[in-house]
């Protein structure tokens, strides 16, 4: 057998701060299954983690990586598998744990569980050859998908859904600002936008990365410069009315003009803060364009089979795919937070495991 190793953070630092160590992969206990993994995903939520969040502490030493797409090695005792997924069969993994009796699991809100959390956050996640999950966390990969396709699919189009669909409830012909349209979740929300029959008007820091949005469906994409000409433009584009939706992610820097350019009866919706959290903004615009804001983490596990089920029913050409970037050697994955943070890529970062 090939040596089994992980990426360990042992103490909060930069980006490219985590170790590699050896390990021996456990046996899985009833209703959990151990994954080879072939493949993994990168995102925002791997360099906060490695950083340190301010006022949460975080199980350390703790193993990176939400998204992973991998072969089932073996299963615990007793072990019932989803549907479409088989005792060696290949898997991408739902990212989001919950503990499934409470009210809000019940229901179908896993994400709201007391208890939630997300792999490779508050337990060892997939930036290592094999991982522990439970078995409610498999999901089968389309036939013609590769790994690394598998891993860069489940956290950034489950955000993207539960914002647009579960959260605004989008609806045909509704125009939606998309910041950050070179990021995974924001090229993600690009082509949701579209196979929902939104339009896009897509934000990004440059031509090159206009480009793309453009190849992914955005009917309008704006480089991003001085805030105030970019909100007369998002007016001028949308007849002065404002956007319907504003999808953001991006935090400070960028809340005040979501507000200036959402529609009247318009929605917020918020996943993210990547240039900081903290951002004040006058209340009687909120109040007198009766905006709506709202915040979202994740999603329903469920909201995965669905994109699962769309993908499926036309899988030579599919309504939307994942996007990637670069590839790196699970070697390099600490090169790889270095990449992801320096901003300049288009989609996601994945690392193979050769």
């Amino acid at each position: 057998m090939a040596e089994a190793f992980r990426f360990r953070i042992l103490a909060h630092g930069p980006a490219g701060s985590p170790v590699r160590e050896a390990f021996t992969p456990a046996e899985p206990r009833p209703g959990w299954v151990r994954v080879a993994l072939k493949a993994m995903a990168l995102n925002r939520l791997d360099l906060w983690t490695t950083e340190g969040l301010p006022g949460l502490r975080l199980p350390l030493p703790l193993t990176p990586g939400c998204d992973g797409a991998g072969v089932i090695e073996a299963l615990g005792e007793g072990t019932t598998l989803p549907p479409g997924v088989e005792p060696g069969g290949s898997v991408m993994l739902a990212p989001g744990f919950s503990c499934g009796v409470c009210p809000a699991c019940l229901r179908g809100d896993d994400m709201l569980c007391p208890g939630y959390g997300i792999l490779g956050h508050v337990r060892d996640g997939t930036a290592a050859t094999h991982v522990l999950v439970p078995a409610a966390n498999l999901l089968p990969i389309p036939g013609n998908w590769s790994f690394e396709q598998a891993a860069a699919f489940p956290l950034v189009f489950l955000t993207a859904w539960e914002m647009l669909v579960h959260k605004c409830a989008l609806r045909p012909g509704e125009t939606v600002l998309v910041w950050g349209g070179g990021s995974g979740v924001g090229s993600a929300a690009i082509q949701l936008v579209k196979a929902l029959g939104a339009t896009a008007i897509a934000v990004v820091g440059s031509e090159a990365k206009a480009m793309r949005c453009w190849e992914l469906g955005a009917e309008h994409v704006i480089v991003r410069g001085e805030l105030k000409a970019l909100a007369t433009r998002v007016r001028e584009l949308t007849g002065k009315r404002g956007v319907d939706v504003v999808f953001e992610h991006t935090g400070a820097a960028t809340w005040a003009t979501s507000l200036s350019v959402c529609a009247r009866g318009g929605r917020i919706v918020t996943c993210g803060a990547t240039t900081g959290p903290e951002t004040p903004f006058d209340l009687r615009a909120l109040f007198a364009k009766q905006i709506q804001i709202r915040g979202s983490y994740m999603g329903r596990r469920e909201h995965l089979w669905t994109l699962l089920s769309l993908i499926l029913k036309n899988p030579t050409n599919p309504p939307f795919r994942p996007v990637i970037d670069q590839i790196f050697d699970l070697s390099e994955y600490p090169e790889a937070q270095r990449h992801l943070e320096a901003g300049s890529g288009f989609g996601k970062v994945v690392c193979r495991m050769s």
